[in-house]
Parts: C-alpha cells; sequence; structure tokens
C-alpha cells in the first residue's frame, strides 16, 4: 500500500510536532468510525506540562480534527479502513463538534440573557442544529464543507435574571448560530474544524440565520421549492429535544415525501441537473484545468445521488423505507423493492465507491475542498497511485468507464422522453381539435393511421378535447396530455392488429382513463417519462373493459405497470401477510392511513393478478384461489389493527375469528365479489360481547367506507344466526347451538361452503369441528332436506327472473346454481355415511369425489364438472369485459346445460318449470 507521506497535508502535520507520529501509530489501529472522541479531545487539549490550563474547546477541537483526518489518510492509503470507515468518521466528529460547540455556547449565552423560553409552552428552549447534504447522511468528506440550519421551536424572550440583559429567542437563537459558526470555521493557528454553509435555509442568504418551526413551516408550504426537497431529503438533527425534532419532523417530511406517487419529480431533478451542468461547463471553459469533476461532472458522484434519490422523492411518501438519508443505504433498498436490477445497483455502489475514493484522495493531498483531478503531472500521478494504478491513463480509463456506466443509467432515468416518442401524428392544438370545422382533417390522418372507423374516432376524440375537465387544465399539462394521445394511436392500432378486438372501444376506454387522471399532473409526468407504460396500459384497457375502469379509478396503480414486477411476480400470502403488519405497524395510530394502507397493497396485488390473468397465465381456478386467500390475508392483518384501535379491549390479543361463506368460504372468489362473513368468539370476560360487537363494527367500516384509496370489499353478514335479526357476534356456544337445533336448511346448505378465514385459530378448530357434526347428521331417506333444496332453489329463479332471450349462466336453470345446489345436497344427504364429503375442496372437486364413492355417474360427474368450468370462464370473461349481468348466446352452452339438467332431474326428478 503507499505511504501516507503522499499526502503533503499529513506531512506538515506530521512534521509540526515530536509526539504526533506516535499518535498516528497508535490512532492507525484502530477503527476510527467508533473512536472515543471525548477522550481524544480531552488529549488534544492537553497545552504542555502538567498543572498548565487546557486549550481552549475551539483550538482542541482543530487539533482533533487534524489527528483524525490525518488518521483517515494513513488508514485509508494503508488499506486499513474502507469508505464506511472514512465517511462514518468524518459525520462522527461533525457531529460531535457541533454539540460539544452548542453546549458551551448556549451556556455563555444563558449566562449573559437567561434561558430562552416559549411564548406558548413556557418551557426552555434548545437549538436544533440540521445537518443536511452528505453529513446529513453520515457520508462526509474528509474536507467537505458542512451544510447547516438552525431551528428553535418557539418565539419568546430569555427569561432575564438580574444582571442579565433579556433578548427575544429570535435574537438569542441568533446569536448562538453566528458563534456557532465561528467556531467551527475561523482559521486560527491550528486551521478550522469545518468551514460551514448556510445557503439551504430557508430563503437562502436573505433569510435570516435562525428560522423558528412556525417560519419553517410557513415557508416550506407557501416558497419551498423543488429543489429543496432534494435537499431537505437529508436533513438530520444533531442537535435538539427528541420533541422537537419530531414536530420539525412532522412539517418537513409532507413537503419532502408527497403521498401520492410523484413522478413529476423527474422533471424537476432534470432541470436541476442541467443548470448544475451548465455551471461546471462555464467553470471548465473559462479553467480548463478544472476539468474532470468526480462530484458534479458527467457521470461523477451528482449523477448517483441524483439516480438514488428520484426514487425517493417519487414514492417515499408511501414507503418509509425509502427515506433513509444514506446514499448507499438507499440504493440496496431500491434493489430491494426491485425499481433497479441487483446488477445495476452493485455497479452504481462499485461507481459510487470509486468516485467517492478518488475524491477524497484529491483532497488528501493537501487537505483542500476539490472534486477535480490536479492540473499538474506530477500530482496527478500522486492520485494515480494512491488508487492503486500505475499510471495516470490507467487511472483515467477507470475513471472513464465508471462515468460512462453512472451517465448512461442517469440518461436512462433522466432523458426528456416528450422528443424521443417515434409514433406522432400531427394533430392541431387542442382549441382547433375541439372545434368541428376540424373533424374531416383529423378523419383523415386517423384514416392514415390505419383506424377502420376514422369518424367515429375523430368524433371520439374531439368529444374528449371538449370536456370541461380537460378545458381547464393548466396549458403544460393539456399539450403533455395531447402528445400522450399523438403517441398512443398509432399503438391502439397495432394492439388491435396483433391480438383482434374493437380499435374504437380500446380507444375510448383510453380516453376515459386519460380524462379521469388528467388533473394529476403526476400521472401524466409518469406516463410522459416512461412510454412503455403508456404501451402497457393500452395492451391492458384493450383487453379488458373492468381494468381499464378499475385503472382509472386507482391510477396510482400505473407505477406497477413500470417494469415486469406485475406479469413475474409470484403471490405470496405469507410474505404479503408480513409487509402488511410492518406498514400496518408503522402507522399505528393514524386509521385513515391504515385504511389507505390494506386498499393500496390489496389494489396492487389485485393488479398483479389481472395482469397475469389478462396474459392467460392463470386460470381461473387458480386466480381465484389467489384472490380469495389475498382476501383471508388482508382480513387477517385488518383485525390485528383494528383491535389496537379498541381503547377498552380487554386482552392483547382477541379470541375471535372471521369465518368466511359464500364464494370466500368456497374459494371462489371474484375480482369484485363480496365477502360474506360471520364473527364467533370463544372469551368468558364479561366484557368480551361488547368488545367483539365494537371489532365487527369497526371491521365492517374499515372494509366498506370509501376513502382516497377507494374501498376494500363490500361485506355481507346475512349469513349469521338468525340473520339480519340476530347478534353481529357470536359466542362460539351459541353458534353451535343455533346450527344444531334452529338453523334451516338452507344454512346448512350454506355451511358445505364455510371455512375459517381469519383470526384466532382454536376458534377456527372449533368451527370445523361443529360444521362437521351439522354437515354429517343422519338424514333419513325422508327427511325434507330434497323438498327443501327445491323450494330453495325455486324462490331464488323466481327472486331473479330472465325475461331475455340469452341464457343467464349463473341463474338459469342448468347454470351454476343448480350444480351448486346438487353437490350441497349431496353432501348433506351423504356426509353422515361418508364424512369425506365435508371436506371444502370446491364444487368440481366434490363432483369427482362423489362419482368415486358411486353417488352419480361417473361420466356425467365429469361432463358436470367441466360444465362448472366452462361456466365460471365464461361468467369470468365477461365480468373482464365489464358486463355485469353473466348472459351469453344458449347455443354457446346448450351442451352443459343439457349435462346439468341431467344430473338435477337424476336427483330431484323433472325441473318445474312453471
Amino acid at each position: 500500500m503507499i505511504a501516507p507521506t503522499v499526502s503533503r497535508f499529513y506531512q506538515r502535520w506530521l512534521a509540526a510536532a515530536p509526539d504526533r507520529a506516535a499518535k498516528s501509530d497508535a490512532l492507525c489501529q484502530l477503527n476510527l468510525a467508533d473512536i472515543d472522541l471525548d477522550a481524544l479531545l480531552a488529549q488534544e487539549a492537553i497545552a504542555g506540562p502538567d498543572g498548565a490550563p487546557p486549550l481552549p474547546l475551539v483550538r482542541a477541537m482543530r487539533r482533533l480534527r487534524n489527528l483524525l483526518v490525518c488518521g483517515l489518510i494513513r488508514r485509508d492509503l494503508e488499506g486499513r479502513a474502507d469508505l464506511g470507515e472514512v465517511v462514518e468518521a468524518m459525520t462522527r466528529f461533525a457531529d460531535f463538534a457541533i454539540a460539544r460547540h452548542v453546549a458551551e455556547i448556549d451556556a455563555e449565552l444563558r449566562a449573559s440573557h437567561g434561558v430562552p423560553m416559549g411564548r406558548d409552552s413556557g418551557m426552555p428552549q434548545e437549538l436544533m442544529v440540521l445537518a443536511m447534504g452528505k453529513q446529513g447522511g453520515r457520508e462526509l468528506n474528509v474536507s467537505s464543507d458542512i451544510d447547516l440550519i438552525f431551528v428553535y421551536p418557539e418565539d419568546g424572550d430569555t427569561a432575564a435574571g438580574p444582571g442579565q440583559r433579556g433578548l427575544s429567542n429570535h435574537e438569542y437563537f441568533i446569536r448562538l448560530g453566528k458563534k456557532l459558526i465561528a467556531a467551527l470555521a475561523e482559521i486560527t493557528e491550528d486551521g478550522y474544524t469545518f468551514r460551514v454553509d448556510m445557503a439551504l435555509r430557508p430563503n437562502g442568504g436573505s433569510g435570516p440565520l435562525a428560522a423558528s418551526l412556525s417560519m419553517v413551516e410557513n415557508y416550506l408550504i407557501v416558497q419551498g421549492r423543488e429543489w429543496e426537497r432534494y435537499a431537505w431529503v437529508k436533513a438530520r438533527a444533531v442537535t435538539g429535544r427528541a420533541e422537537d425534532i419530531d414536530a420539525l419532523d412532522a412539517i418537513v417530511r409532507p413537503f419532502v415525501f408527497r403521498r401520492y406517487l410523484d413522478f413529476g419529480v423527474i422533471d424537476a431533478i432534470r432541470t436541476m441537473h442541467a443548470q448544475i451542468r451548465a455551471e461546471v461547463n462555464r467553470q471548465e471553459r473559462l479553467h480548463p484545468d478544472r476539468s474532470n469533476n468526480v462530484k458534479l461532472g458527467r457521470g461523477g458522484i451528482r449523477e448517483i445521488e441524483f439516480l438514488t434519490q428520484v426514487f425517493q422523492l417519487i414514492r417515499g411518501g408511501r414507503d418509509a423505507a425509502l427515506r433513509d438519508r444514506s446514499t448507499r443505504t438507499t440504493l440496496r433498498i431500491v434493489a430491494e423493492k426491485g425499481l433497479l436490477s441487483h446488477t445495476i445497483v452493485y455497479q452504481l455502489l462499485a461507481s459510487y465507491t470509486f468516485l467517492r475514493n478518488l475524491e477524497h484522495r484529491l483532497q488528501y493531498l493537501d487537505d483542500a475542498q476539490t472534486h477535480t483531478l490536479p492540473a499538474n503531472d506530477a500530482d496527478r500521478q500522486l492520485v494515480a497511485e494512491m488508487m492503486g494504478v500505475a499510471d495516470v491513463p490507467t487511472l483515467l480509463a477507470q475513471l472513464e468507464a465508471h462515468r460512462q456506466f453512472v451517465a448512461g443509467q442517469f440518461d436512462e432515468m433522466f432523458s426528456d422522453k416528450t422528443s424521443e416518442n417515434e409514433h406522432q401524428i400531427e394533430l392541431q392544438s387542442s382549441n382547433e381539435c375541439a372545434d368541428p370545422d376540424n373533424v374531416e382533417a383529423m378523419v383523415a390522418q386517423f384514416s392514415a393511421l390505419g383506424f377502420t372507423d376514422a369518424a367515429g374516432a375523430a368524433k371520439r376524440l374531439v368529444a374528449t378535447w371538449q370536456a370541461p375537465r380537460l378545458q381547464s387544465l393548466p396549458e403544460a399539462s393539456r399539450n403533455r396530455l395531447q402528445a400522450l394521445i399523438n403517441t398512443a394511436l398509432p399503438l391502439i392500432v397495432e394492439c388491435a392488429r396483433e391480438t383482434g378486438g374493437d380499435q374504437h372501444a380500446t380507444l375510448g376506454r383510453l380516453l376515459d382513463f386519460l380524462e379521469a387522471v388528467a388533473r394529476r399532473s403526476a400521472y401524466l409526468s409518469l406516463l410522459t417519462e416512461y412510454p412503455h407504460t403508456l404501451a402497457r396500459v393500452i395492451r391492458m384497457v384493450h383487453a379488458s373493459g373492468w381494468a381499464a375502469k378499475f385503472l382509472s379509478q386507482h391510477p396510482i396503480l400505473l407505477d406497477e405497470l413500470l417494469d415486469d414486477r406485475v406479469r413475474n411476480a409470484v403471490f405470496d400470502p405469507v410474505s404479503l401477510a408480513a409487509d402488511l403488519r410492518l406498514q400496518l405497524d408503522a402507522a399505528a395510530g393514524d386509521t385513515e392511513r391504515q385504511m389507505d394502507i390494506l386498499r393500496e397493497i390489496h389494489h396492487a396485488q389485485l393488479f398483479h393478478l389481472l395482469a397475469q390473468d389478462l396474459a392467460g397465465d392463470l386460470t381461473v381456478e387458480r386466480l381465484a384461489d389467489h384472490l380469495s386467500a389475498l382476501a383471508d390475508t388482508i382480513v387477517a392483518a385488518a383485525i390485528q389493527a383494528i383491535w389496537q384501535t379498541v381503547a377498552t379491549r380487554h386482552r392483547d390479543v382477541p379470541q375471535f375469528a372471521v369465518i368466511a361463506y359464500g364464494k370466500l368460504g368456497g374459494k371462489e372468489l371474484g375480482y369484485v365479489s363480496d365477502l360474506d362473513v360471520i364473527f364467533l368468539y370463544d372469551d368468558l370476560d364479561q366484557d368480551a360481547p361488547a368488545q367483539y360487537a365494537k371489532l365487527a363494527q369497526r371491521f365492517i367500516t374499515w372494509m366498506t367506507s370509501y376513502t382516497s384509496a377507494g374501498i376494500l370489499f363490500d361485506i355481507d353478514t346475512a349469513l349469521r344466526p338468525d340473520g339480519a335479526s340476530g347478534m353481529l357476534v357470536s359466542s362460539v356456544g351459541a353458534f353451535e347451538k343455533y346450527q344444531t337445533s334452529s338453523a334451516w336448511i338452507w344454512e346448512h346448505q350454506a355451511l358445505t361452503r364455510a371455512r375459517f378465514c381469519a383470526g384466532d385459530t382454536a376458534i377456527g378448530q372449533r368451527f370445523d369441528q361443529i360444521r362437521d357434526a351439522v354437515l354429517r347428521k343422519e338424514r333419513p331417506a325422508d327427511s325434507p332436506l330434497r323438498t327443501e333444496v327445491i323450494a330453495m332453489r325455486k324462490r331464488m329463479a323466481d327472486a331473479k327472473p330472465n325475461t331475455t332471450a340469452q341464457f343467464d349462466l349463473k341463474q338459469d336453470a342448468g347454470g351454476m346454481i343448480d350444480i351448486e345446489f346438487m353437490v350441497q345436497y349431496l353432501v348433506l344427504q351423504h356426509a353422515a355415511q361418508y364424512p369425506e364429503l365435508t371436506v371444502n375442496m370446491g364444487n368440481i372437486g366434490l363432483l369427482k369425489m362423489m362419482a368415486g364413492l358411486g353417488l352419480i355417474d361417473v361420466d356425467l360427474a365429469a361432463e358436470v364438472g367441466n360444465a362448472y368450468r366452462k361456466l365460471r370462464k365464461l361468467q369470468h370473461q365477461l365480468r373482464l369485459q365489464g358486463q355485469d349481468l353473466a348472459r351469453v348466446d344458449p347455443a354457446l352452452v346448450a351442451g352443459e346445460v343439457r349435462q346439468v339438467l341431467t344430473l338435477w332431474e337424476q336427483l330431484f326428478g323433472p325441473r318445474n318449470r312453471t
């Protein structure tokens, strides 16, 4: 390894005192990231022989700074310290120096002017020193400025005593701030501790040196600019009381991290980067010797920081994990979340490490805050040797390779996509498009693109431009929307050519979607910045009218289309439950946010399954399994979170369970199915009934309420004991008594598709026992079972008559309800003899089992099972096209209906068709 003496700063420091070689040797053996700074400061404060007074803090701190920097230079160049140790050691020292100086200066000011007191709280006030930039991110350079902001909690005055001159809090903390800057930055015989930059404070150089919390809040709300969001991401309080820091964080967080996905930040960072690059280019033209700026130059450190922080600013409002202040840590989180590939992040981290190490070696030469390669060849060679390479050309080649990679990734993210879209047609301005006089020209353009109904397409587009919602948009949004439509039109034609389908319907769905999201510029930014996402939207709305409506209702899901996460996501209820728990716990106490978390995660998972469904990757049965498991997971997470909101709860873990009936119970859930549930508890505490009723009521509210994120599920509790007139929650004992002595046969039919969904597993096991006992009850041949099943089926048919010539896949004779009733009848009639029939395995599986037991004909059972599968598939396809009633041409299912009716007549006799 190269000797630290290549650093002229290290040489000067070593030569200045005879004891420094021994200090350097001792320090070189220690990890400086966790060294005892108090002990080192005490040693540096020793001025001379025993009995001499210690040096003032400002001198001792400067000596400590020089000792620490030289120790880092030696450890780094000798290969004993990595980048992490260097930046952590410098950050810890900066924090330490600020805290020690603030404590000393504050004590002096209090002695002269009294304790600053809050006007409203009446509490003593303390200064919060905010570390910004690399210090805030715990990644400080060895020779860096520190960027600070001074904030105090409240206005008020000092409590001046006898002989003290009172000051306003504002004046007091400005004095403290000035003295702190001087203590850190004034150059003395020992040098300086840190240069201090206060330019990031509210209103910059024209703003007051110290600001109250209310001043900061007003500034960020009224005047805060986009680039300041970037700066405040790294803000970290070094001093101050915890409660004041929390109050500041509550002010800053919504300014920095928007609650929606903020893709508009890409353009803002692009603009800021262009301004930085313009200034760097100007300086390089004026000073050619300052080229190769590893911080601000092309492919430099700043571009990696921008690449990292764009993900924080876009998603940090919804994902707290992305709020970490460290560039390196955040990059790893970005990879973990699949926002960038692990390969790209690995290389970015390697480039970041190379560039930061190079930056440090540039600064090691003379302890200067420089980021550019030296002008003279000798110093360049020294830097090359410090980087572990033989010569300058090799160093420059390595530097160029890293810069090219970083620049390529930066361009991938921040290049202006509005000039790159290939498929453009020349439409008139939006005002002209709304003018009927332009329809003929537009018809010709649509015809040239390949629209089969060019006139209809042109009229549809004109109608969109004339919509009041679009007419009132800002001009920038209207221009962006027009560019998106221009890009979309040929893609619609291409999509229809590849897959078939109606061009006009796809255009209408897309325009409806764009009209729905147009007021949120972030969504227009997303579609503009990621053109492939627009193509994916077009394919999705072309395939499904329901998908188009769902996406319009929940445009936040556009984020899921950015990459292949939607198609490649593997549904994992275990990891999903863990993620839900973490996010809900993080939002504890904020009911509205917890409700939105449940909705956002459910909608995202639903969207993943929808995309896989439309791509043909899932069978109807597999999709229903996933949707049912997803609902189970959401219900379980909701119950856990809601119980924590019951202030009067009498136990930590509720002895409470949710039992699923209907489609959820049978694991045949669809995209928009209700949840049929009942609530059971097994708790002898006298407060249990009231507490669990409150839990159930809140559960229904959490599921069914409309929030900014939409709705979760409609909940139906009509199947509880005694129906609408019964208690919302039942004890296990009461439920058992009702099922064995009072329940109607149709309720036992419903029980065949019931199962434990979420909550206390012991109650779930008890429910299974009750269910099995009820279903396996002996039913003699002369029991009313057969008559009751037929009567119930007739009542259902009478309640929803089909007066059309089409066949209702669900309700009509020979449809899905017939199959479900026959399976339920066979379970109830024969489970006493064949207990295995009580297994909740779905209608197709039960039909096969019944055939194997000799209860029905094997071939007919297979045909009816196939019929059920086809009817479900057709129903699902119609739902995807947005049709509420699943009705088809009878000829399409004539064979299947014939098989179902044959089995019906074998079990129940000729059907009464009156």
